[in-house]
């Protein structure tokens, strides 16, 4: 039989954008490999089959129960060998389709940030981790990527095996091939002065990631500290509306969402972020290879990255206030932001994708063989 694999996200962009890697590797393993996801209809590269699912960010929305119905005829027809499940939405309902099955594949969960920890209202956290539980049995390996996370899976035992990797890997190589060398040019093209003090936060604008914040805490920041806003989102709306109400949209920039963020970080003086919940942000990590230091709200994910006061500041999650004062630190202290720049560029080279993958990789390979001695096996 063959070796057949399919691998699951809530979006194509999310496969595209953070597993190409590993997909490549499997096909040069030998391996069938398969997608299903949400998001547009594109192709995938690397997948020999894409099964397009209806799933929508709304835990009980009747896509996702249609998207169950879909993930389990196309695992009985297909009789996989293994399966990968990336992100909440999309890990739960697949799961959920694999539940009851007598002959079931091997799978594999990674977790990129478990929506709930113990900051999370109580009927929202206890919701969230009863689908954990109730899809536990048939995980054989979980795969976790900052302390809390894995904490949480080992306390509730979410997984058959429970493991630990630093992410995914971030290929700063290619970050590297869109330097610029002139950092000027864009601050210019954005209509900021020389002397002003840029901070950058990519991301999508949701309620976990908070960008409203950060636009409060411009309000308390000298007047040449400028905000850039990279990406879309559902709040996107919302935060431009709330930048002309504090009366910073002249300080604020919107650009949408960026293909080539490579020059953005080139031309910044520091990276924040206000998210309510992280896995391991390939935002934070592209940021530190920039040499930019990191002003972030005290949670998971940011915690595992930002340690020991070397390579950012921290503020708790929600305070704009605070938030405003860690900034106003790098924007005072020169000297403080010369020694972040130097320490973070060492401490982020551990995850790089070379280095990564290869961990990410013994795993998944222990996980999907088909020894009667391998500890995953149902």
């Amino acid at each position: 039989m063959d070796k057949k694999l399919l691998f699951v996200a809530s979006t194509r962009a999310h496969i595209c954008h953070f597993h190409l890697p590993y997909l490549r590797q499997f096909k040069e393993d030998g391996w069938v490999v398969h997608g299903a996801c949400g998001g547009d209809d594109g192709e995938i590269p690397c997948c020999d089959h894409v099964l397009h699912l209806p799933l929508r960010k709304r835990m009980f929305a009747l896509g996702n129960f249609r998207a169950t119905h879909l993930l389990k005829k196309q695992i009985l027809q297909e009789k996989y060998t293994s399966i990968i499940v990336h992100t909440s939405l999309a890990a739960f309902f697949t799961r959920l389709a694999i539940l009851g099955m007598k002959h079931r594949p091997k799978v594999i969960n990674m977790v990129h940030g478990y929506l709930f920890d113990e900051r999370t209202p109580l009927l929202k956290r206890s919701i969230l981790l009863a689908a954990e539980k109730l899809t536990a049995s048939v995980t054989d390996l979980l795969i976790t990527m900052n302390c809390c996370d894995t904490e949480i899976a080992k306390r509730y035992k979410l997984g058959t095996v429970i493991e630990t990797v630093p992410g995914l890997g971030v290929d700063f190589s290619a970050l590297e091939l869109h330097r610029t060398g002139n950092p000027a040019q864009l601050r210019r093209t954005l209509d900021f002065k020389k002397d002003d003090f840029v901070l950058i936060y990519p991301a999508e604008f949701s309620n976990r990631k908070m960008q409203h914040i950060l636009l409060r805490a411009m309000t308390v920041l000298p007047e040449s500290t400028v905000l850039v806003l990279p990406g879309t989102g559902q709040c996107l709306a919302a935060c431009q509306k709330l930048a002309q109400k504090l009366g910073i949209v002249h300080r604020v920039r919107f650009p949408g969402y960026v293909e080539d963020i490579a020059p953005w970080y080139e031309m910044a003086n520091a990276a924040v972020s206000s998210s309510r919940s992280e896995g391991l942000p390939f935002s934070m990590m592209e940021a530190m290879w920039f040499g930019l230091p990191v002003v972030a709200s005290d949670v998971k994910g940011h915690t595992d990255l930002i340690v020991d006061k070397k390579t950012g500041l921290l503020y708790p999650c929600g305070d704009w206030v605070a938030c405003a004062e860690q900034i106003r630190r790098l924007t005072e202290d020169p000297k403080l932001v010369g020694e972040f720049s130097k320490s973070v560029v060492e401490y982020v080279r551990q995850y790089d994708l070379n280095c990564v993958q290869p961990q990410v990789m013994a795993l998944y390979r222990t996980a999907t063989c088909k020894k009667e001695t391998d500890p995953y096996l149902p």
